[in-house]
């Protein structure tokens, strides 16, 4: 019996990194998979309550690595896939009151630099929305590797932080009895897969 519990404990240990779950970090660079990948979003709604909302496509890529100053996000993400869950407030937003889909049609964040550790990262970078880029941070931690059915490495990443609508020139401005209609102040949510990418793999169209 003990031996069986030392060969699981030490099962464990093989199979888990120093950060998150299942295998150790395999650093490199990971393309996102779009269905498994969300940038959700809340926003205060009448002062009172709040709407959640999320865009269901993401493109682009990340690098991961031990070596913090290694790990780069390059993402673009199609204001077409936002999903409210409601079609008229969908169209709404879309519209030049907020996201003016039609002259922007993607925002992007390329980061510039990444901090502190796997398990408790900050990366910085500019966010474009509209025709403005300022400078943001998101907080984020590396949550696990594992292969998947097709024998793809797919690591996880999840990240979270906040900006100011009106800085992204996003000034919609309509007005209740006890404040604005639509707050100011965007709280954003991340949840990430992504599939490593082979660098000695032969490309597609070789």
């Amino acid at each position: 019996m003990k031996a069986s519990i030392s060969a699981l404990f030490l099962t464990i240990l093989l199979t888990t990194s120093g950060h998150g779950a299942g295998l150790k970090l395999k650093p490199g660079k990971y393309m996102i998979d779009s269905a498994h990948t969300r940038v959700s979003f809340l926003i205060d709604h009448f002062v009172v309550s709040q709407v959640q909302g999320r865009f269901n496509d993401v493109k682009g890529s990340y690098v991961l690595s031990e070596k913090m100053s290694d790990c780069k996000i390059d993402v673009t993400i199609p204001i077409s896939s936002l999903d409210t869950a409601v079609l008229k407030r969908d169209e709404h937003l879309k519209s030049a009151d907020f996201f003016d889909v039609s002259k922007y049609p993607n925002m992007t964040f390329k980061s510039k630099k990444c901090t502190g550790s796997l398990d408790d990262f900050k990366v910085t970078g500019d966010l474009t929305i509209k025709d403005v880029t300022k400078e943001v941070t998101l907080n984020g931690k590396y949550t696990g590797s594992v292969k998947d059915s097709w024998n793809n490495i797919r690591s996880a990443v999840r990240a979270s932080g906040k900006i100011n609508r009106k800085d992204f020139n996003i000034k919609y401005n309509d007005m209740v009895e006890i404040g604005p209609a639509v707050g100011d102040e965007v709280m954003i949510n991340i949840l990430s897969e992504g599939i490593y990418q082979d660098p000695k793999a032969p490309k597609k169209d070789e």
